[in-house]
């Protein structure tokens, strides 16, 4: 089966459906942000902190090119559709799924955004984030499902009955 690589913004619930879905379907799981916790020892939010958002991106986009599964749920974390390269590793053996989630669900889900390893760039907010991630998520996204106002047991039954509609 091929892979299965979820993508949106931070707090649409990537980690927790990847989880279920895996257990579920019976595959593998893996989590961007923890490959890139092993490969370098430190924490998101450090690497942040002490080497800069363009090192993380470096660091994010070799660690998402070099994945090479099958079988295999993978949250990515919210900043990988940065990385085209990354993104054209990730889908050349894996359906694409991107987890919609309104921006003021977000915003309500989101309380820990200093200490979260969250990206972001000068000046920047959450709508400013938000705002200019969405039309990456939409870009590499095979299938798109609602997370607004929804949790994990609703995402799992639109995703569930999406796959099941796409090998139909």
């Amino acid at each position: 089966m091929k892979n299965i690589v979820l993508i949106g913004m931070p707090g649409a619930g990537k980690t927790t459906l990847g989880k279920a879905i895996a257990n579920d379907l019976k595959m593998n799981f893996i989590d961007g942000d923890e490959l890139i916790i092993e490969k370098t020892g430190l924490k998101l939010q450090q690497i942040l902190n002490d080497q800069g958002i363009d090192k993380f991106f470096e660091i994010e986009e070799a660690v998402l090119s070099e994945v090479n599964v099958e079988n295999t749920v993978i949250a990515t974390g919210g900043s990988a559709v940065y990385s085209d390269k990354a993104m054209q590793n990730l889908k050349k053996n894996g359906l694409v799924v991107f987890i919609y989630s309104s921006f003021e669900d977000l915003e309500k889900r989101l309380t820990n955004l200093d200490s979260r390893g969250v990206v972001f760039k000068p000046g920047y907010t959450l709508k400013t984030l938000f705002d200019e991630r969405e039309p990456l998520y939409e870009k590499y996204a095979d299938i798109t499902i609602n997370g607004t106002g929804t949790g994990i047991s609703g995402l799992k039954k639109q995703l569930l009955n999406r796959l099941s509609a796409s090998n139909e």
